[in-house]
């Protein structure tokens, strides 16, 4: 394969990802090319919503192609034409072969929960400070712990002194939030989600760390639970707050996460008739918010 790369503006980069799909580019993907510099720029979005923007103010543009000439001559056709004006092709290179299963675990090194809480996956060592691991390999479903907000529904759990009573995982996704709750004393959990490959990663993961838990799609939930995690994001958080603090017991723990430090006031405002939310954690630009009921 042989990669195109192109710098341009902001406002040129939705109509440099659709000529370049009309060109036959196997692949777009859009960078900030001032990443790991002071001039870096965060940009959040939330699933089903419209990006916040369509790049960065300088933004860096990688295509893969199959062959040499196709990519070559994508390159000449982009040049000519008259939005191309203020972007740069900055070249075409071979993209070598690589073991690419090697190099993906590769990136995924054990993460650090707190000192001797670990996510631990099956091809590392376990690191010798760790007194508790998750066993966790990337897959299909959301939630690795290399996310800001797993780590913090994490480490509030890890806080629990034996994590009493029922515990509902609501928005599952891996099953590392209802795992690490079993891991911490938990006996009785419930984990759901709408996504039936997130409810069958739940179970596999589940087994593989040798915890019991029950997982299935959300109207399995039924009753009062001592503690109820949900690390989706703020607009659909906002639209479950009844739902969910309807399943937090009297003198229980609701503990939300996916949430950014700008919409706080939103989600307390959301849960006000319920409970009274707080911020208990924050990671880049990350929070998490619980409540007692």
């Amino acid at each position: 394969m042989f990669e195109l790369s192109l710098m341009c503006p902001e406002d040129r980069v939705e109509m440099l990802s659709d000529a370049l799909d009309e060109l036959e580019a196997l692949s777009v993907s859009v960078e900030d090319a001032d990443a790991q510099t002071d001039a870096e720029q965060a940009l959040f979005g939330e699933p089903g919503m419209p990006p916040p923007k369509e790049g960065w103010q300088r933004s860096r543009m990688l295509a893969l192609f199959s062959d040499e000439a196709a990519a070559r001559e994508a390159a000449s056709l982009l040049v000519t034409q008259d939005f191309f004006v203020g972007c740069t092709l900055l070249g075409v290179a071979l993209v070598p072969d690589q073991d690419w299963v090697r190099l993906t675990q590769s990136q995924f090194a054990p993460v650090e929960v707190t000192p001797d809480f670990w996510i631990v996956p099956t091809w590392h060592d376990v690191p010798a400070q760790a007194r508790q691991i998750i066993r966790l390999d990337p897959g299909l479903a959301f939630g690795t712990g290399t996310h800001p907000t797993t780590r913090m529904c994490l480490r509030w759990i890890a806080r629990q002194p034996g994590m009493p009573g029922r515990v509902l995982d609501y928005g599952c996704g891996s099953g590392i939030l209802a795992i690490g709750a079993a891991k911490f004393g938990a006996a009785e959990i419930d984990a759901v989600d709408i996504d039936e490959a997130a409810v069958e990663s739940t179970r596999l993961n589940a087994r593989a760390n040798d915890v019991r838990l029950n997982a299935g799609l959300p109207d399995m939930a039924a009753g009062r639970y001592q503690t109820v995690l949900a690390n989706i994001l703020a607009t659909p958080l906002k639209v479950l707050a009844p739902l969910l603090c309807a399943h937090v017991a009297e003198g229980g723990s609701l503990v939300l996460a996916g949430i950014l430090e700008r919409q706080a006031d939103e989600l307390k405002a959301a849960y006000a008739p319920y409970v009274k939310l707080d911020v208990s954690d924050g990671e880049d630009g990350w929070i998490l918010m619980t409540a007692t009921r």
